[in-house]
């Protein structure tokens, strides 16, 4: 098992930054590539981010790119979303994940190769 805690979500204006933190605990984290997703109200989940065990490999949805930045740090357990010039439309529940099923190189923007979840932390922009 392994148990996942977002924190660092709240409520910014527009063109604010907020960085959101996923501590991990349980199985072994450091080998494991990792996920964030988000969810709006009346939206499905979709993919925002996600980075491969190493940090090697970062992947970025087209409505986040050059503005989130996905990092981890794996003697921390720690993965973190770093969300610059943040926009009305960014506002949803933030999930991170832990990707378990198929190849991580092909489903890492699919939820439904990851097996582990948060419980997820509220982002707001404001107008």
């Amino acid at each position: 098992q392994v148990q996942l805690v977002e924190s660092g979500g709240g409520l910014v204006q527009t063109g604010g930054s907020l960085r959101l933190s996923c501590a991990a605990s349980g199985r072994t984290f450091s080998n494991r590539d990792m996920g964030w997703f988000r969810q709006a109200p009346g939206k499905e989940r979709e993919f925002v981010a996600s980075i491969s065990w190493s940090g090697a490999n970062t992947y970025y949805a087209d409505s986040v790119k050059g503005r989130f930045t996905i990092s981890r740090d794996n003697a921390k357990n720690t993965v973190y979303l770093q969300m610059n010039l943040l926009k009305p439309e960014d506002t949803a529940v933030y999930y991170c994940a832990v990707h378990t099923v198929g190849l991580y190189s092909s489903g890492y923007a699919s939820p439904r190769a990851y097996g582990y979840w948060g419980q997820g932390t509220q982002v707001t922009v404001s107008s």
